[in-house]
């Protein structure tokens, strides 16, 4: 997975609200498939007890943040959205809780409880 060129988050277009939905219910779409649950919490696992795996997991950490986080001072840029949130804790907040929802609750992710998570990034305007 690590080597791998991840599909989600690329080439934020505005408005970034919409945009940023619909990267979320992509990866939320993909975790509600138990194998990739799975994997992706066996790679977490991994990357607890062995440096390769880390390693891999930070990239793919990173790549998301700088990812979402481009997205966000487009928002910021365009006017559309007031943030203070740094980038770690902005995928923390996006992110985190799908993983949760997939993988411990094994219930869906709704549009509603996606843009519940987008809103609570800052205040968006338009």
């Amino acid at each position: 997975m690590g080597g791998a060129d991840l599909p989600l988050f690329r080439d934020p277009a505005a408005p970034v609200r919409p945009w940023l939905i619909r990267q979320l219910r992509r990866m939320a779409d993909e975790l509600a498939v138990p194998a990739v649950a799975a994997v992706a919490l066996t790679l977490a696992q991994s990357a607890l007890a062995d440096p390769v795996a880390a390693a891999r997991q930070d990239e793919s950490v990173g790549t998301i943040t700088d990812r979402i986080h481009t997205a966000v001072r487009l928002a910021v840029a365009a006017g559309e959205l007031e943030t203070g949130a740094e980038p770690a804790d902005l995928c923390a907040q996006l992110v985190g809780p799908l993983v949760y929802r997939a993988a411990m609750q094994r219930q869906p992710a709704s549009d509603a409880f996606i843009a519940r998570l987008v809103d609570g990034i800052g205040a968006w305007r338009g």
